[in-house]
Parts: C-alpha cells; structure tokens; sequence
C-alpha cells in the first residue's frame, strides 16, 4: 500500500519539463509549516521543523514544545498522498527499536530535540521517485499522542511537506505579463497611428488578440482561483501566476500602510492583517492539504540532543500567531499575504497608480511633440495626436474601466461583505457607482446615436463611417461588424455577472460553479451563433478562448467538494486544466508576434472604409451640372477620372489626346443643345448619404415662364438648321 497511489499519475510527469535541471536535481521533502488538530492539548508543539535527504537517507529535525506534566504517550503517525492513505504506523517511543529521547517520558515544561538520523532501508525505499518531482506535491501526515495509561490524545499535529517543486514561481508570472504587455503595446500602437492620423480611436478593428483579450483571458484564469472548491495544490498554485492582472500584488510596505489606513476607520488587525498572516499557519478549509515526510516512521533514532528546561534559548516558533483557516476569496488572497480586507484597498491603490502613469505618459509625450514642434521640423503625421491628446487620455482611462470592469464588481461586492473598514466601504460603493456609471453613459450615448440614425438612414452606419462619432465611441466596438455594434453591452453584463456572482456566493462551491457555467456557456452561445468578430480570425480567436473558458468551469466541477470525487481524480485534472490554459496562453502569445506584423503592413478595414468614402465625398463636392462625372451611367469611383481645358471636363480622354483638338474652331452647329443636367445625389460626408437637388435649385436653372424656348438667336418661325434625322443625341 506505500505510496501505489503515485503510479496512476503518470501524467504529472509532464511538468517536470517546465521547471530547471538543477531544481529537478534536488530530492528533499521537508515540512512547511503545522497546525494543532486537537482543541486545548496537553503537550503543546511550537515548532516543528523535519527534513529527509533522498542523497545520504538521513532525517533532521527541531521539535520544541511544552507539557503540562510528565507522561508516557504512545505515537502514532498517518501519512496521506491525494487523499489516499499511504502510510499509518503506531509505536511506543520508549521501545528499544524506536526510541526517542524526549518523549520517553515526556518531559513537564519546555523541551527542545534537535538531531539526525539515518532512515533504514526498508523506509526509504518505498519513496518512489516521483514524490521528488511532482511539483505542489498533495500529501500531509498527521502525528498524534495518547496516553499510555488511559490512551487518552494529548497532542495532535498536522504538518506540510514540501519537495520545493511549485508550478508558482515568479517566472510565470513575468512571462504572463511580458504576454500582456506585448499585447499593450501592440495595441497601443495601432492606437498611436490612429491618433496620429486625427485623433483616432485606439483599435485592432478585428485583429486579434487585443490587449483586452488578452488581459481579459489571464483576468479569468486568476478569477478561476478564487472559487469555494477544493482545488489540487498544483492548480491552486498556477492560478496564483496570474493575481497581477486582477491588481493583487503583494507589496509589503503598501499592506502595512492600509492595515494603519483601516485601523484608523474601524478596522480590526486581531486576526486580519499583514503581520498576522506573517507568523500564521495557512490552512484550508476543505480539506487538510499537503503534506508530510512518509518516512517519518523512520524518526525511530539516536543520536539526538535535547534539553529539559535549560538555558539554551528555544528556536523561535514557527507558528506564533496561530491558525488561520481559509477558502474561497479568502485562500487566494492571503496565500498572496494579502489579507482578505485589504484587497479591495489593494487594487483600488494599484489602478491610481496605472491611471497616474496614463496621465503623466501622455502629458510627456505631449510636452516631447510641443518642444519637437518649436524646432520646425515636426512631422505632420503626428498632429493628431498634438491637438487631441486629452480625448486619447480620455478613451485610454475609459479603456481602462472597461477591461478592470469585471473585477472591480468582484472586489466591490467582497468589500461589502468582508471588508471592515467604513472608509474603504465608502470607497468601493463610489467607485463601483463611477465606473457603472461611465459605462452606462456610453451604452446610452451609442444606443441613442444608432436609433437615430436608424431612423434618418436605415441604419447605423455612420457609427463606424462618420469620423466624429468613430473617435467617440470606437473603443467600445471597433472590433466588431457594423451590424453588432451592441455587442459590447452584452459583454459588460457578462463582467457585471460573473463578479456578482464570484463575491455574492463565495464560500458556496457547487453554486458558483455552476452559475459561472451558465453564464460562459450563454456567452459563448452568442459568439457562436452571430460570429460577430469583422475578421473570420477574430471569431475563430474568441469562440476558441469561450470554449476553452467553459471547458474550465466544467473541469471545476471535479473540485466540488459535494460531488466527492476523489483527490487523485482531482489532482489528474488539474494538471489537465493547466496544460490546456498553458496552451491557449502560447498560442495567444505566438497571434499577438502575428497581429503585430498585421499591424504593420494593413490598414484598420473601418477606417479604411471610412477614408474612401471621405475621398469620394471630396471627389463630388465640386461637382457642377454641366460636369461629365455627373452622369448617371458612370461608375462614381470612376468620376474623379477626367481631364480639365480651358475648365471643361473630358471624361476618360487623356491629356494629350485632348490638346490635339482645336478648340479654337467654332463648332459646325451653333445650335446644337446641351443636355440639361440630371440631378444626382449630393454627398454628405464619410456617411454617403445624399437628397435630389431641391426644387429651388431646378427652377432656377429652368427657362423664364412665358419667354421662348428656343436656343439663342433662333426665332420661332425661323426653319431649323439642319434636319430632324441629322440629331444624333450627342450631347446627351
């Protein structure tokens, strides 16, 4: 039964890839950390340290406690990997074969055993090779004391092991955010030639990922972390590479500056704050997760120090600020040693600091382009963004809003139920008012805009044809096809609900799972079924990202406590959720690299359409009723093809042709007629809208009432020039 269970996760092996030669090189487990299982025990343990070296097969240790008096007790140690029992052995400290010092009796007041000890082989070989490789490996072992005499517990203890392998690991993060910021600059590239172009709107119009996309997909894993369910330490751990893009960083200075900033406002620092969570022992509350050595058995030793009420000073205790027992939210944010009622404080600080830098970012590059401007030499290019560098700030912080949008309602929401500071409360429902309230402004304005020019022109267009109305609004609906511009409400309501949702019910498992899965299956339902993306790589991006984020909630429902699936099952899909999220992540990665050449070498297809249609309206402004481009049978982009004499217009003729004509000759008909105009439609703008001439217009060019309507110079009763047959219509 020692430790079969590891054969059936052959799979795990797989991250082993992920992490250095020289960490896979190393093979110790050691303990991090214990927690009391036993209420007001006899023989209290402050401190626990125990470590076994695969290399030489030796244990070393540090126990230190005290008692309340002298006893004989009888141990017994428990070992559990993936929930599985592996390793339960009973023994009286006092026998020969496993004797130890200190707990043969064991002793009134304080004690301290220090030592080594070489494990026997009998031990150490059922420690298979694969507890050194498992990164966040799931085990823990329990050791508990009983009487002699009565058989009555007097200490119970519950440790972790550690083989110092973790998928958490500062690396992951910094490539996650590498990732992001790529995709940042990617798109804030494209909304710099926009800008620069007249202020445009930042947008990939249909390229993809975005920067919202993609800081959007790490925002999910992160929020993945947070549910109420019992989690596998490997995935726990991965999930926390991505706190960053939800504002959690853990910065030490800024934590204990809000625990001084709550407890002026009515918070309580007992067992919430920075300092508590330093000297505690994290425990979770579904289960008792990892660790503990399996060969403790084999601590049965000599050659162990100890000392009884001496002088030496005792090793200072891991665990002196006690227990602190958390899931959900709460286990995520203060295994990142933030505690629970700082976090909306946390993130709130970290956002003015994103926002501070937006502003000062471009108040300095406006200062650049004024100084570069004074010299003369400032690329006309550039203008846009010289004149229109408040509206860029602006759509920047509105941008902004809208990507933190989602977590914000989360952290709000916790805020009210767990927060405890009056002052930070205050806060969040200001704060949550002023982003829902900026966003609901502009759903308004836009849905307002396109019923109005539904019932002008048939439709709404000119969101993404009117130059104006795109610099306002674009952010919101740039990537998508002009007949979903209203997409972008129902993914603010899709943000809005799964944060309500995360915060609302936490601590409640089964029913965040599922309503998290109703909810990205209702989103990807939408993507599917409208493909609403104006590239086809768009719609391929995204419904791949939905499906991957459905995917997720249904693995999460293996974590569910209620459903009772075993740890090891767990455990396998775990790493099966990581390697899927890991992919999608690279893949991510490798569109942005192709999304930056796209940038470079094509045009935004909106404002490309936007600009042609501006050139054409130009191209008809100066039209007059007499001019060739005016005919209806010619193709409109075609008019603008004509050759200008002596300011007549010839269509279609080359210039050289044209001057090979005397136009000095007088024509050989000096009655020939012209036609008279045909009334066209007049451009309006990017919009192409246009009316007949008005009846004004045509009366005035119309003959006098009354007066002869003959050409000039050609009486009524004079005989015509030439015949009726000899009228070819050529002026028409």
């Amino acid at each position: 039964m020692m430790l079969q269970s590891f054969n059936i996760l052959p799979s795990l092996i797989l991250l082993l890839n992920t992490l250095p030669a020289g960490v896979l090189a190393s093979q110790i487990l050691k303990t991090t950390g214990f927690s009391t299982c036993l209420p007001n025990p006899d023989i209290t343990v402050q401190n626990v340290d125990v470590e076994y070296d695969n290399s030489d097969k030796t244990v070393t240790f540090n126990l230190a406690g005290t008692s309340s008096q002298t006893m004989n007790v009888t141990a017994q140690l428990n070992v559990t990997a993936y929930g599985t029992t592996v390793y339960h052995n009973e023994f009286n400290p006092c026998d020969a074969d496993t004797f130890v010092a200190k707990l043969c009796p064991v002793p009134s007041g304080s004690f301290l055993a220090t030592g080594s000890q070489a494990i026997p082989a009998k031990y150490s070989s059922m420690i298979p090779s694969i507890a050194f490789s498992i990164p966040d490996i799931a085990a823990q072992a329990t050791l508990e004391l009983k009487a002699l005499d009565s058989g009555e517990e007097v200490a119970c203890i519950t440790s972790k092991v550690s083989n110092g392998k973790t998928v958490n690991v500062p690396a992951v993060s910094y490539v996650a955010a590498g990732v992001a910021g790529t995709a940042l600059l990617v798109t804030g590239f494209s909304t710099l030639g926009s800008a620069a172009a007249g202020g445009g709107a930042g947008a990939s119009g249909g390229f993809g990922p975005s920067f919202t996309t993609t800081f959007g997909w790490f925002q999910g894993m992160a929020m993945n972390g947070m549910l109420s369910v019992n989690y596998p330490p490997i995935y726990r751990s991965f999930a926390k590479n991505f706190a960053f893009s939800t504002g959690i960083i853990p910065w030490t200075s800024m934590q204990t500056s809000i625990d001084n900033f709550r407890a002026a406002t009515g918070g309580n620092l007992t067992g919430d704050s920075v300092q508590f969570l330093r000297n505690a022992t994290l425990q979770y509350g579904e289960s008792r997760s990892p660790i503990s050595i399996r060969a403790l058995g084999g601590l049965v030793g000599r050659d162990i120090s100890t000392n009884v009420n001496s002088s030496s000073t005792a090793p200072e205790p891991t665990n002196p600020g006690g227990q602190s027992t958390f899931s959900g939210m709460k286990a995520y944010f203060e295994e990142l040693s933030v505690p629970q009622a700082n976090t909306f404080m946390t993130v709130l600080l970290i956002l003015a600091i994103v926002v501070a830098v937006i502003i000062v970012g471009i108040l300095l590059l406006k200062l650049i382009l004024e100084l570069w401007a004074q010299r003369g030499s400032f690329p006309q290019r550039l203008a846009g963004f010289r004149n229109h560098y408040w509206g860029t700030m602006a759509r920047t912080i509105v941008n902004l809003i809208l990507v933190f949008y989602g977590v914000w309602v989360l952290y709000c929401i916790f805020q009210f139920t767990h927060g405890d500071s009056w002052a930070a409360k205050t806060l969040a429902g200001i704060t949550l008012g002023l982003f829902t309230g900026v966003l609901a402004y502009f759903a308004f304005k836009i849905w307002q805009t396109a019923r109005q020019l539904k019932q002008i022109d048939g439709d709404a267009s000119a969101l993404y044809e009117d130059k104006e109305m795109w610099l306002k609004y674009s952010l919101f609906y740039d990537s998508y096809k002009k007949d979903f511009w209203w997409l972008f409400i129902p993914v603010i309501i899709y943000a809005f609900a799964k944060g309500c949702v995360l915060a609302a019910a936490d601590g409640h498992g089964l029913a965040q799972t599922i309503c998290q899965l109703v909810i990205e299956c209702l989103m990807l339902g939408l993507l599917a079924w409208h493909r609403p993306y104006e590239r086809r790589s768009g719609n391929i991006i995204n419904i791949f990202i939905q499906v991957v984020r459905v995917l997720s909630v249904v693995c999460i429902l293996v974590f569910v406590e209620e459903l009772g699936i075993t740890q090891t099952t767990q455990t396998v899909t775990g790493v099966v959720l990581i390697a899927v999220q890991s992919a999608l992540t690279g893949a991510l990665a490798i569109l942005i690299a192709v999304n930056a050449i796209i940038i470079c070498i094509k045009e935004n297809p909106h404002r490309k359409r936007r600009k042609e249609a501006e050139k054409l309206s130009r191209d008809l402004d100066n039209l007059t009723p007499l001019d060739a481009r005016n005919s209806l049978l010619l193709d409109p982009a075609a008019r603008s093809n004509v050759t200008y004499v002596n300011d007549f217009k010839w269509p279609f003729v080359s210039q050289s042709s044209v001057e090979s004509f005397n136009f000095t000759t007088e024509p050989a008909n000096p009655y020939t007629r012209t036609a008279p105009s045909r009334p066209y439609r007049k451009s309006h703008g990017a919009r192409g809208q246009g009316s007949l001439d008005s009846s004004e217009s045509l009366i005035q060019h119309a003959a006098p009432f009354g007066e002869d309507n003959q050409p000039h110079g050609l009486a009524v009763s004079d005989p015509p020039a030439y015949s009726p047959g000899d009228y070819k219509g050529i002026a028409y």
